[in-house]
């Protein structure tokens, strides 16, 4: 097996996005009169997306009835500052020179919707260079769910096993087993407890990015010689 693909979870993997969500959470407890989250711990909740930042922000559960209203207007502010101060994480360019010297794809499987991720992506200039980009609403199921991995497989003409996808939380882990797929958690990530990626189950752990291409380096040259 020569071909393969190189699948990532978004905020927290591929691109931190902690600086522009963390100031929109504590934009929108300024405007309700709520006191501000620190930076440090309000970074451990951004790969829980809106709901995560404003369980901790306002101190509720997923079913308090002001989340759809909170959720909504933190998603319209966050729309206008996508990448006023997210990155790429750095050393990710070693990634691609190693996908795109060894004829493989890559592409990116998130909750985010489609709507915040594509705009994203093509800010940061990666968008014309990603073979696919799946949102958590552009199918019915989300991750955990192994579809939205499964969907990014068969666009890009793949059998599952020959791709391996890295995430920063547990069900991109969960989501990645259950599809068939090699996995591996970034411990660089959105992470309160370290140690939490060494309980995923995943495949491999790395610590950085410059770890991930040393790990594709190998994954690569073991494919070739199975091949």
């Amino acid at each position: 097996m020569s071909r393969g693909a190189l699948l990532l979870d978004l905020d927290g993997t591929l691109v931190d996005t902690a600086p522009d969500m963390v100031a929109c959470l504590n934009r929108l407890l300024a405007d309700s009169g709520h006191a501000a989250v620190e930076y440090a711990r309000a970074r451990n909740q951004v790969s829980n997306g809106a709901a995560g930042l404003l369980t901790l922000g306002f101190g509720m559960g997923p079913d308090d009835g002001r989340m759809p209203e909170l959720r909504r207007r933190f998603l319209d502010l966050y729309a206008t500052c996508l990448a006023d101060n997210s990155r790429i994480f750095e050393e990710f360019d070693h990634v691609f020179d190693v996908v795109s010297s060894n004829g493989w794809r890559w592409g990116v499987v998130t909750n985010k919707p489609q709507d915040l991720a594509r705009p994203l992506l093509s800010a940061l200039g990666l968008s014309p260079d990603a073979d696919c980009v799946i949102g958590g609403d552009t199918l019915a199921q989300r991750k955990p769910h192994p579809a939205p991995l499964l969907h990014a497989a068969a666009l890009l003409g793949l059998d599952p096993e020959h791709c391996l996808y890295v995430g920063d939380a547990e069900r991109d882990i969960q989501a990645g087993r259950a599809a068939g797929m090699r996995t591996a958690a970034a411990r660089y990530g959105y992470l309160e407890d370290l140690s939490a990626a060494e309980r995923w189950g995943a495949d491999h752990v790395v610590d950085s990015p410059a770890e991930l291409a040393a790990l594709l380096r190998t994954l690569v040259t073991g494919t070739r010689r199975a091949g």
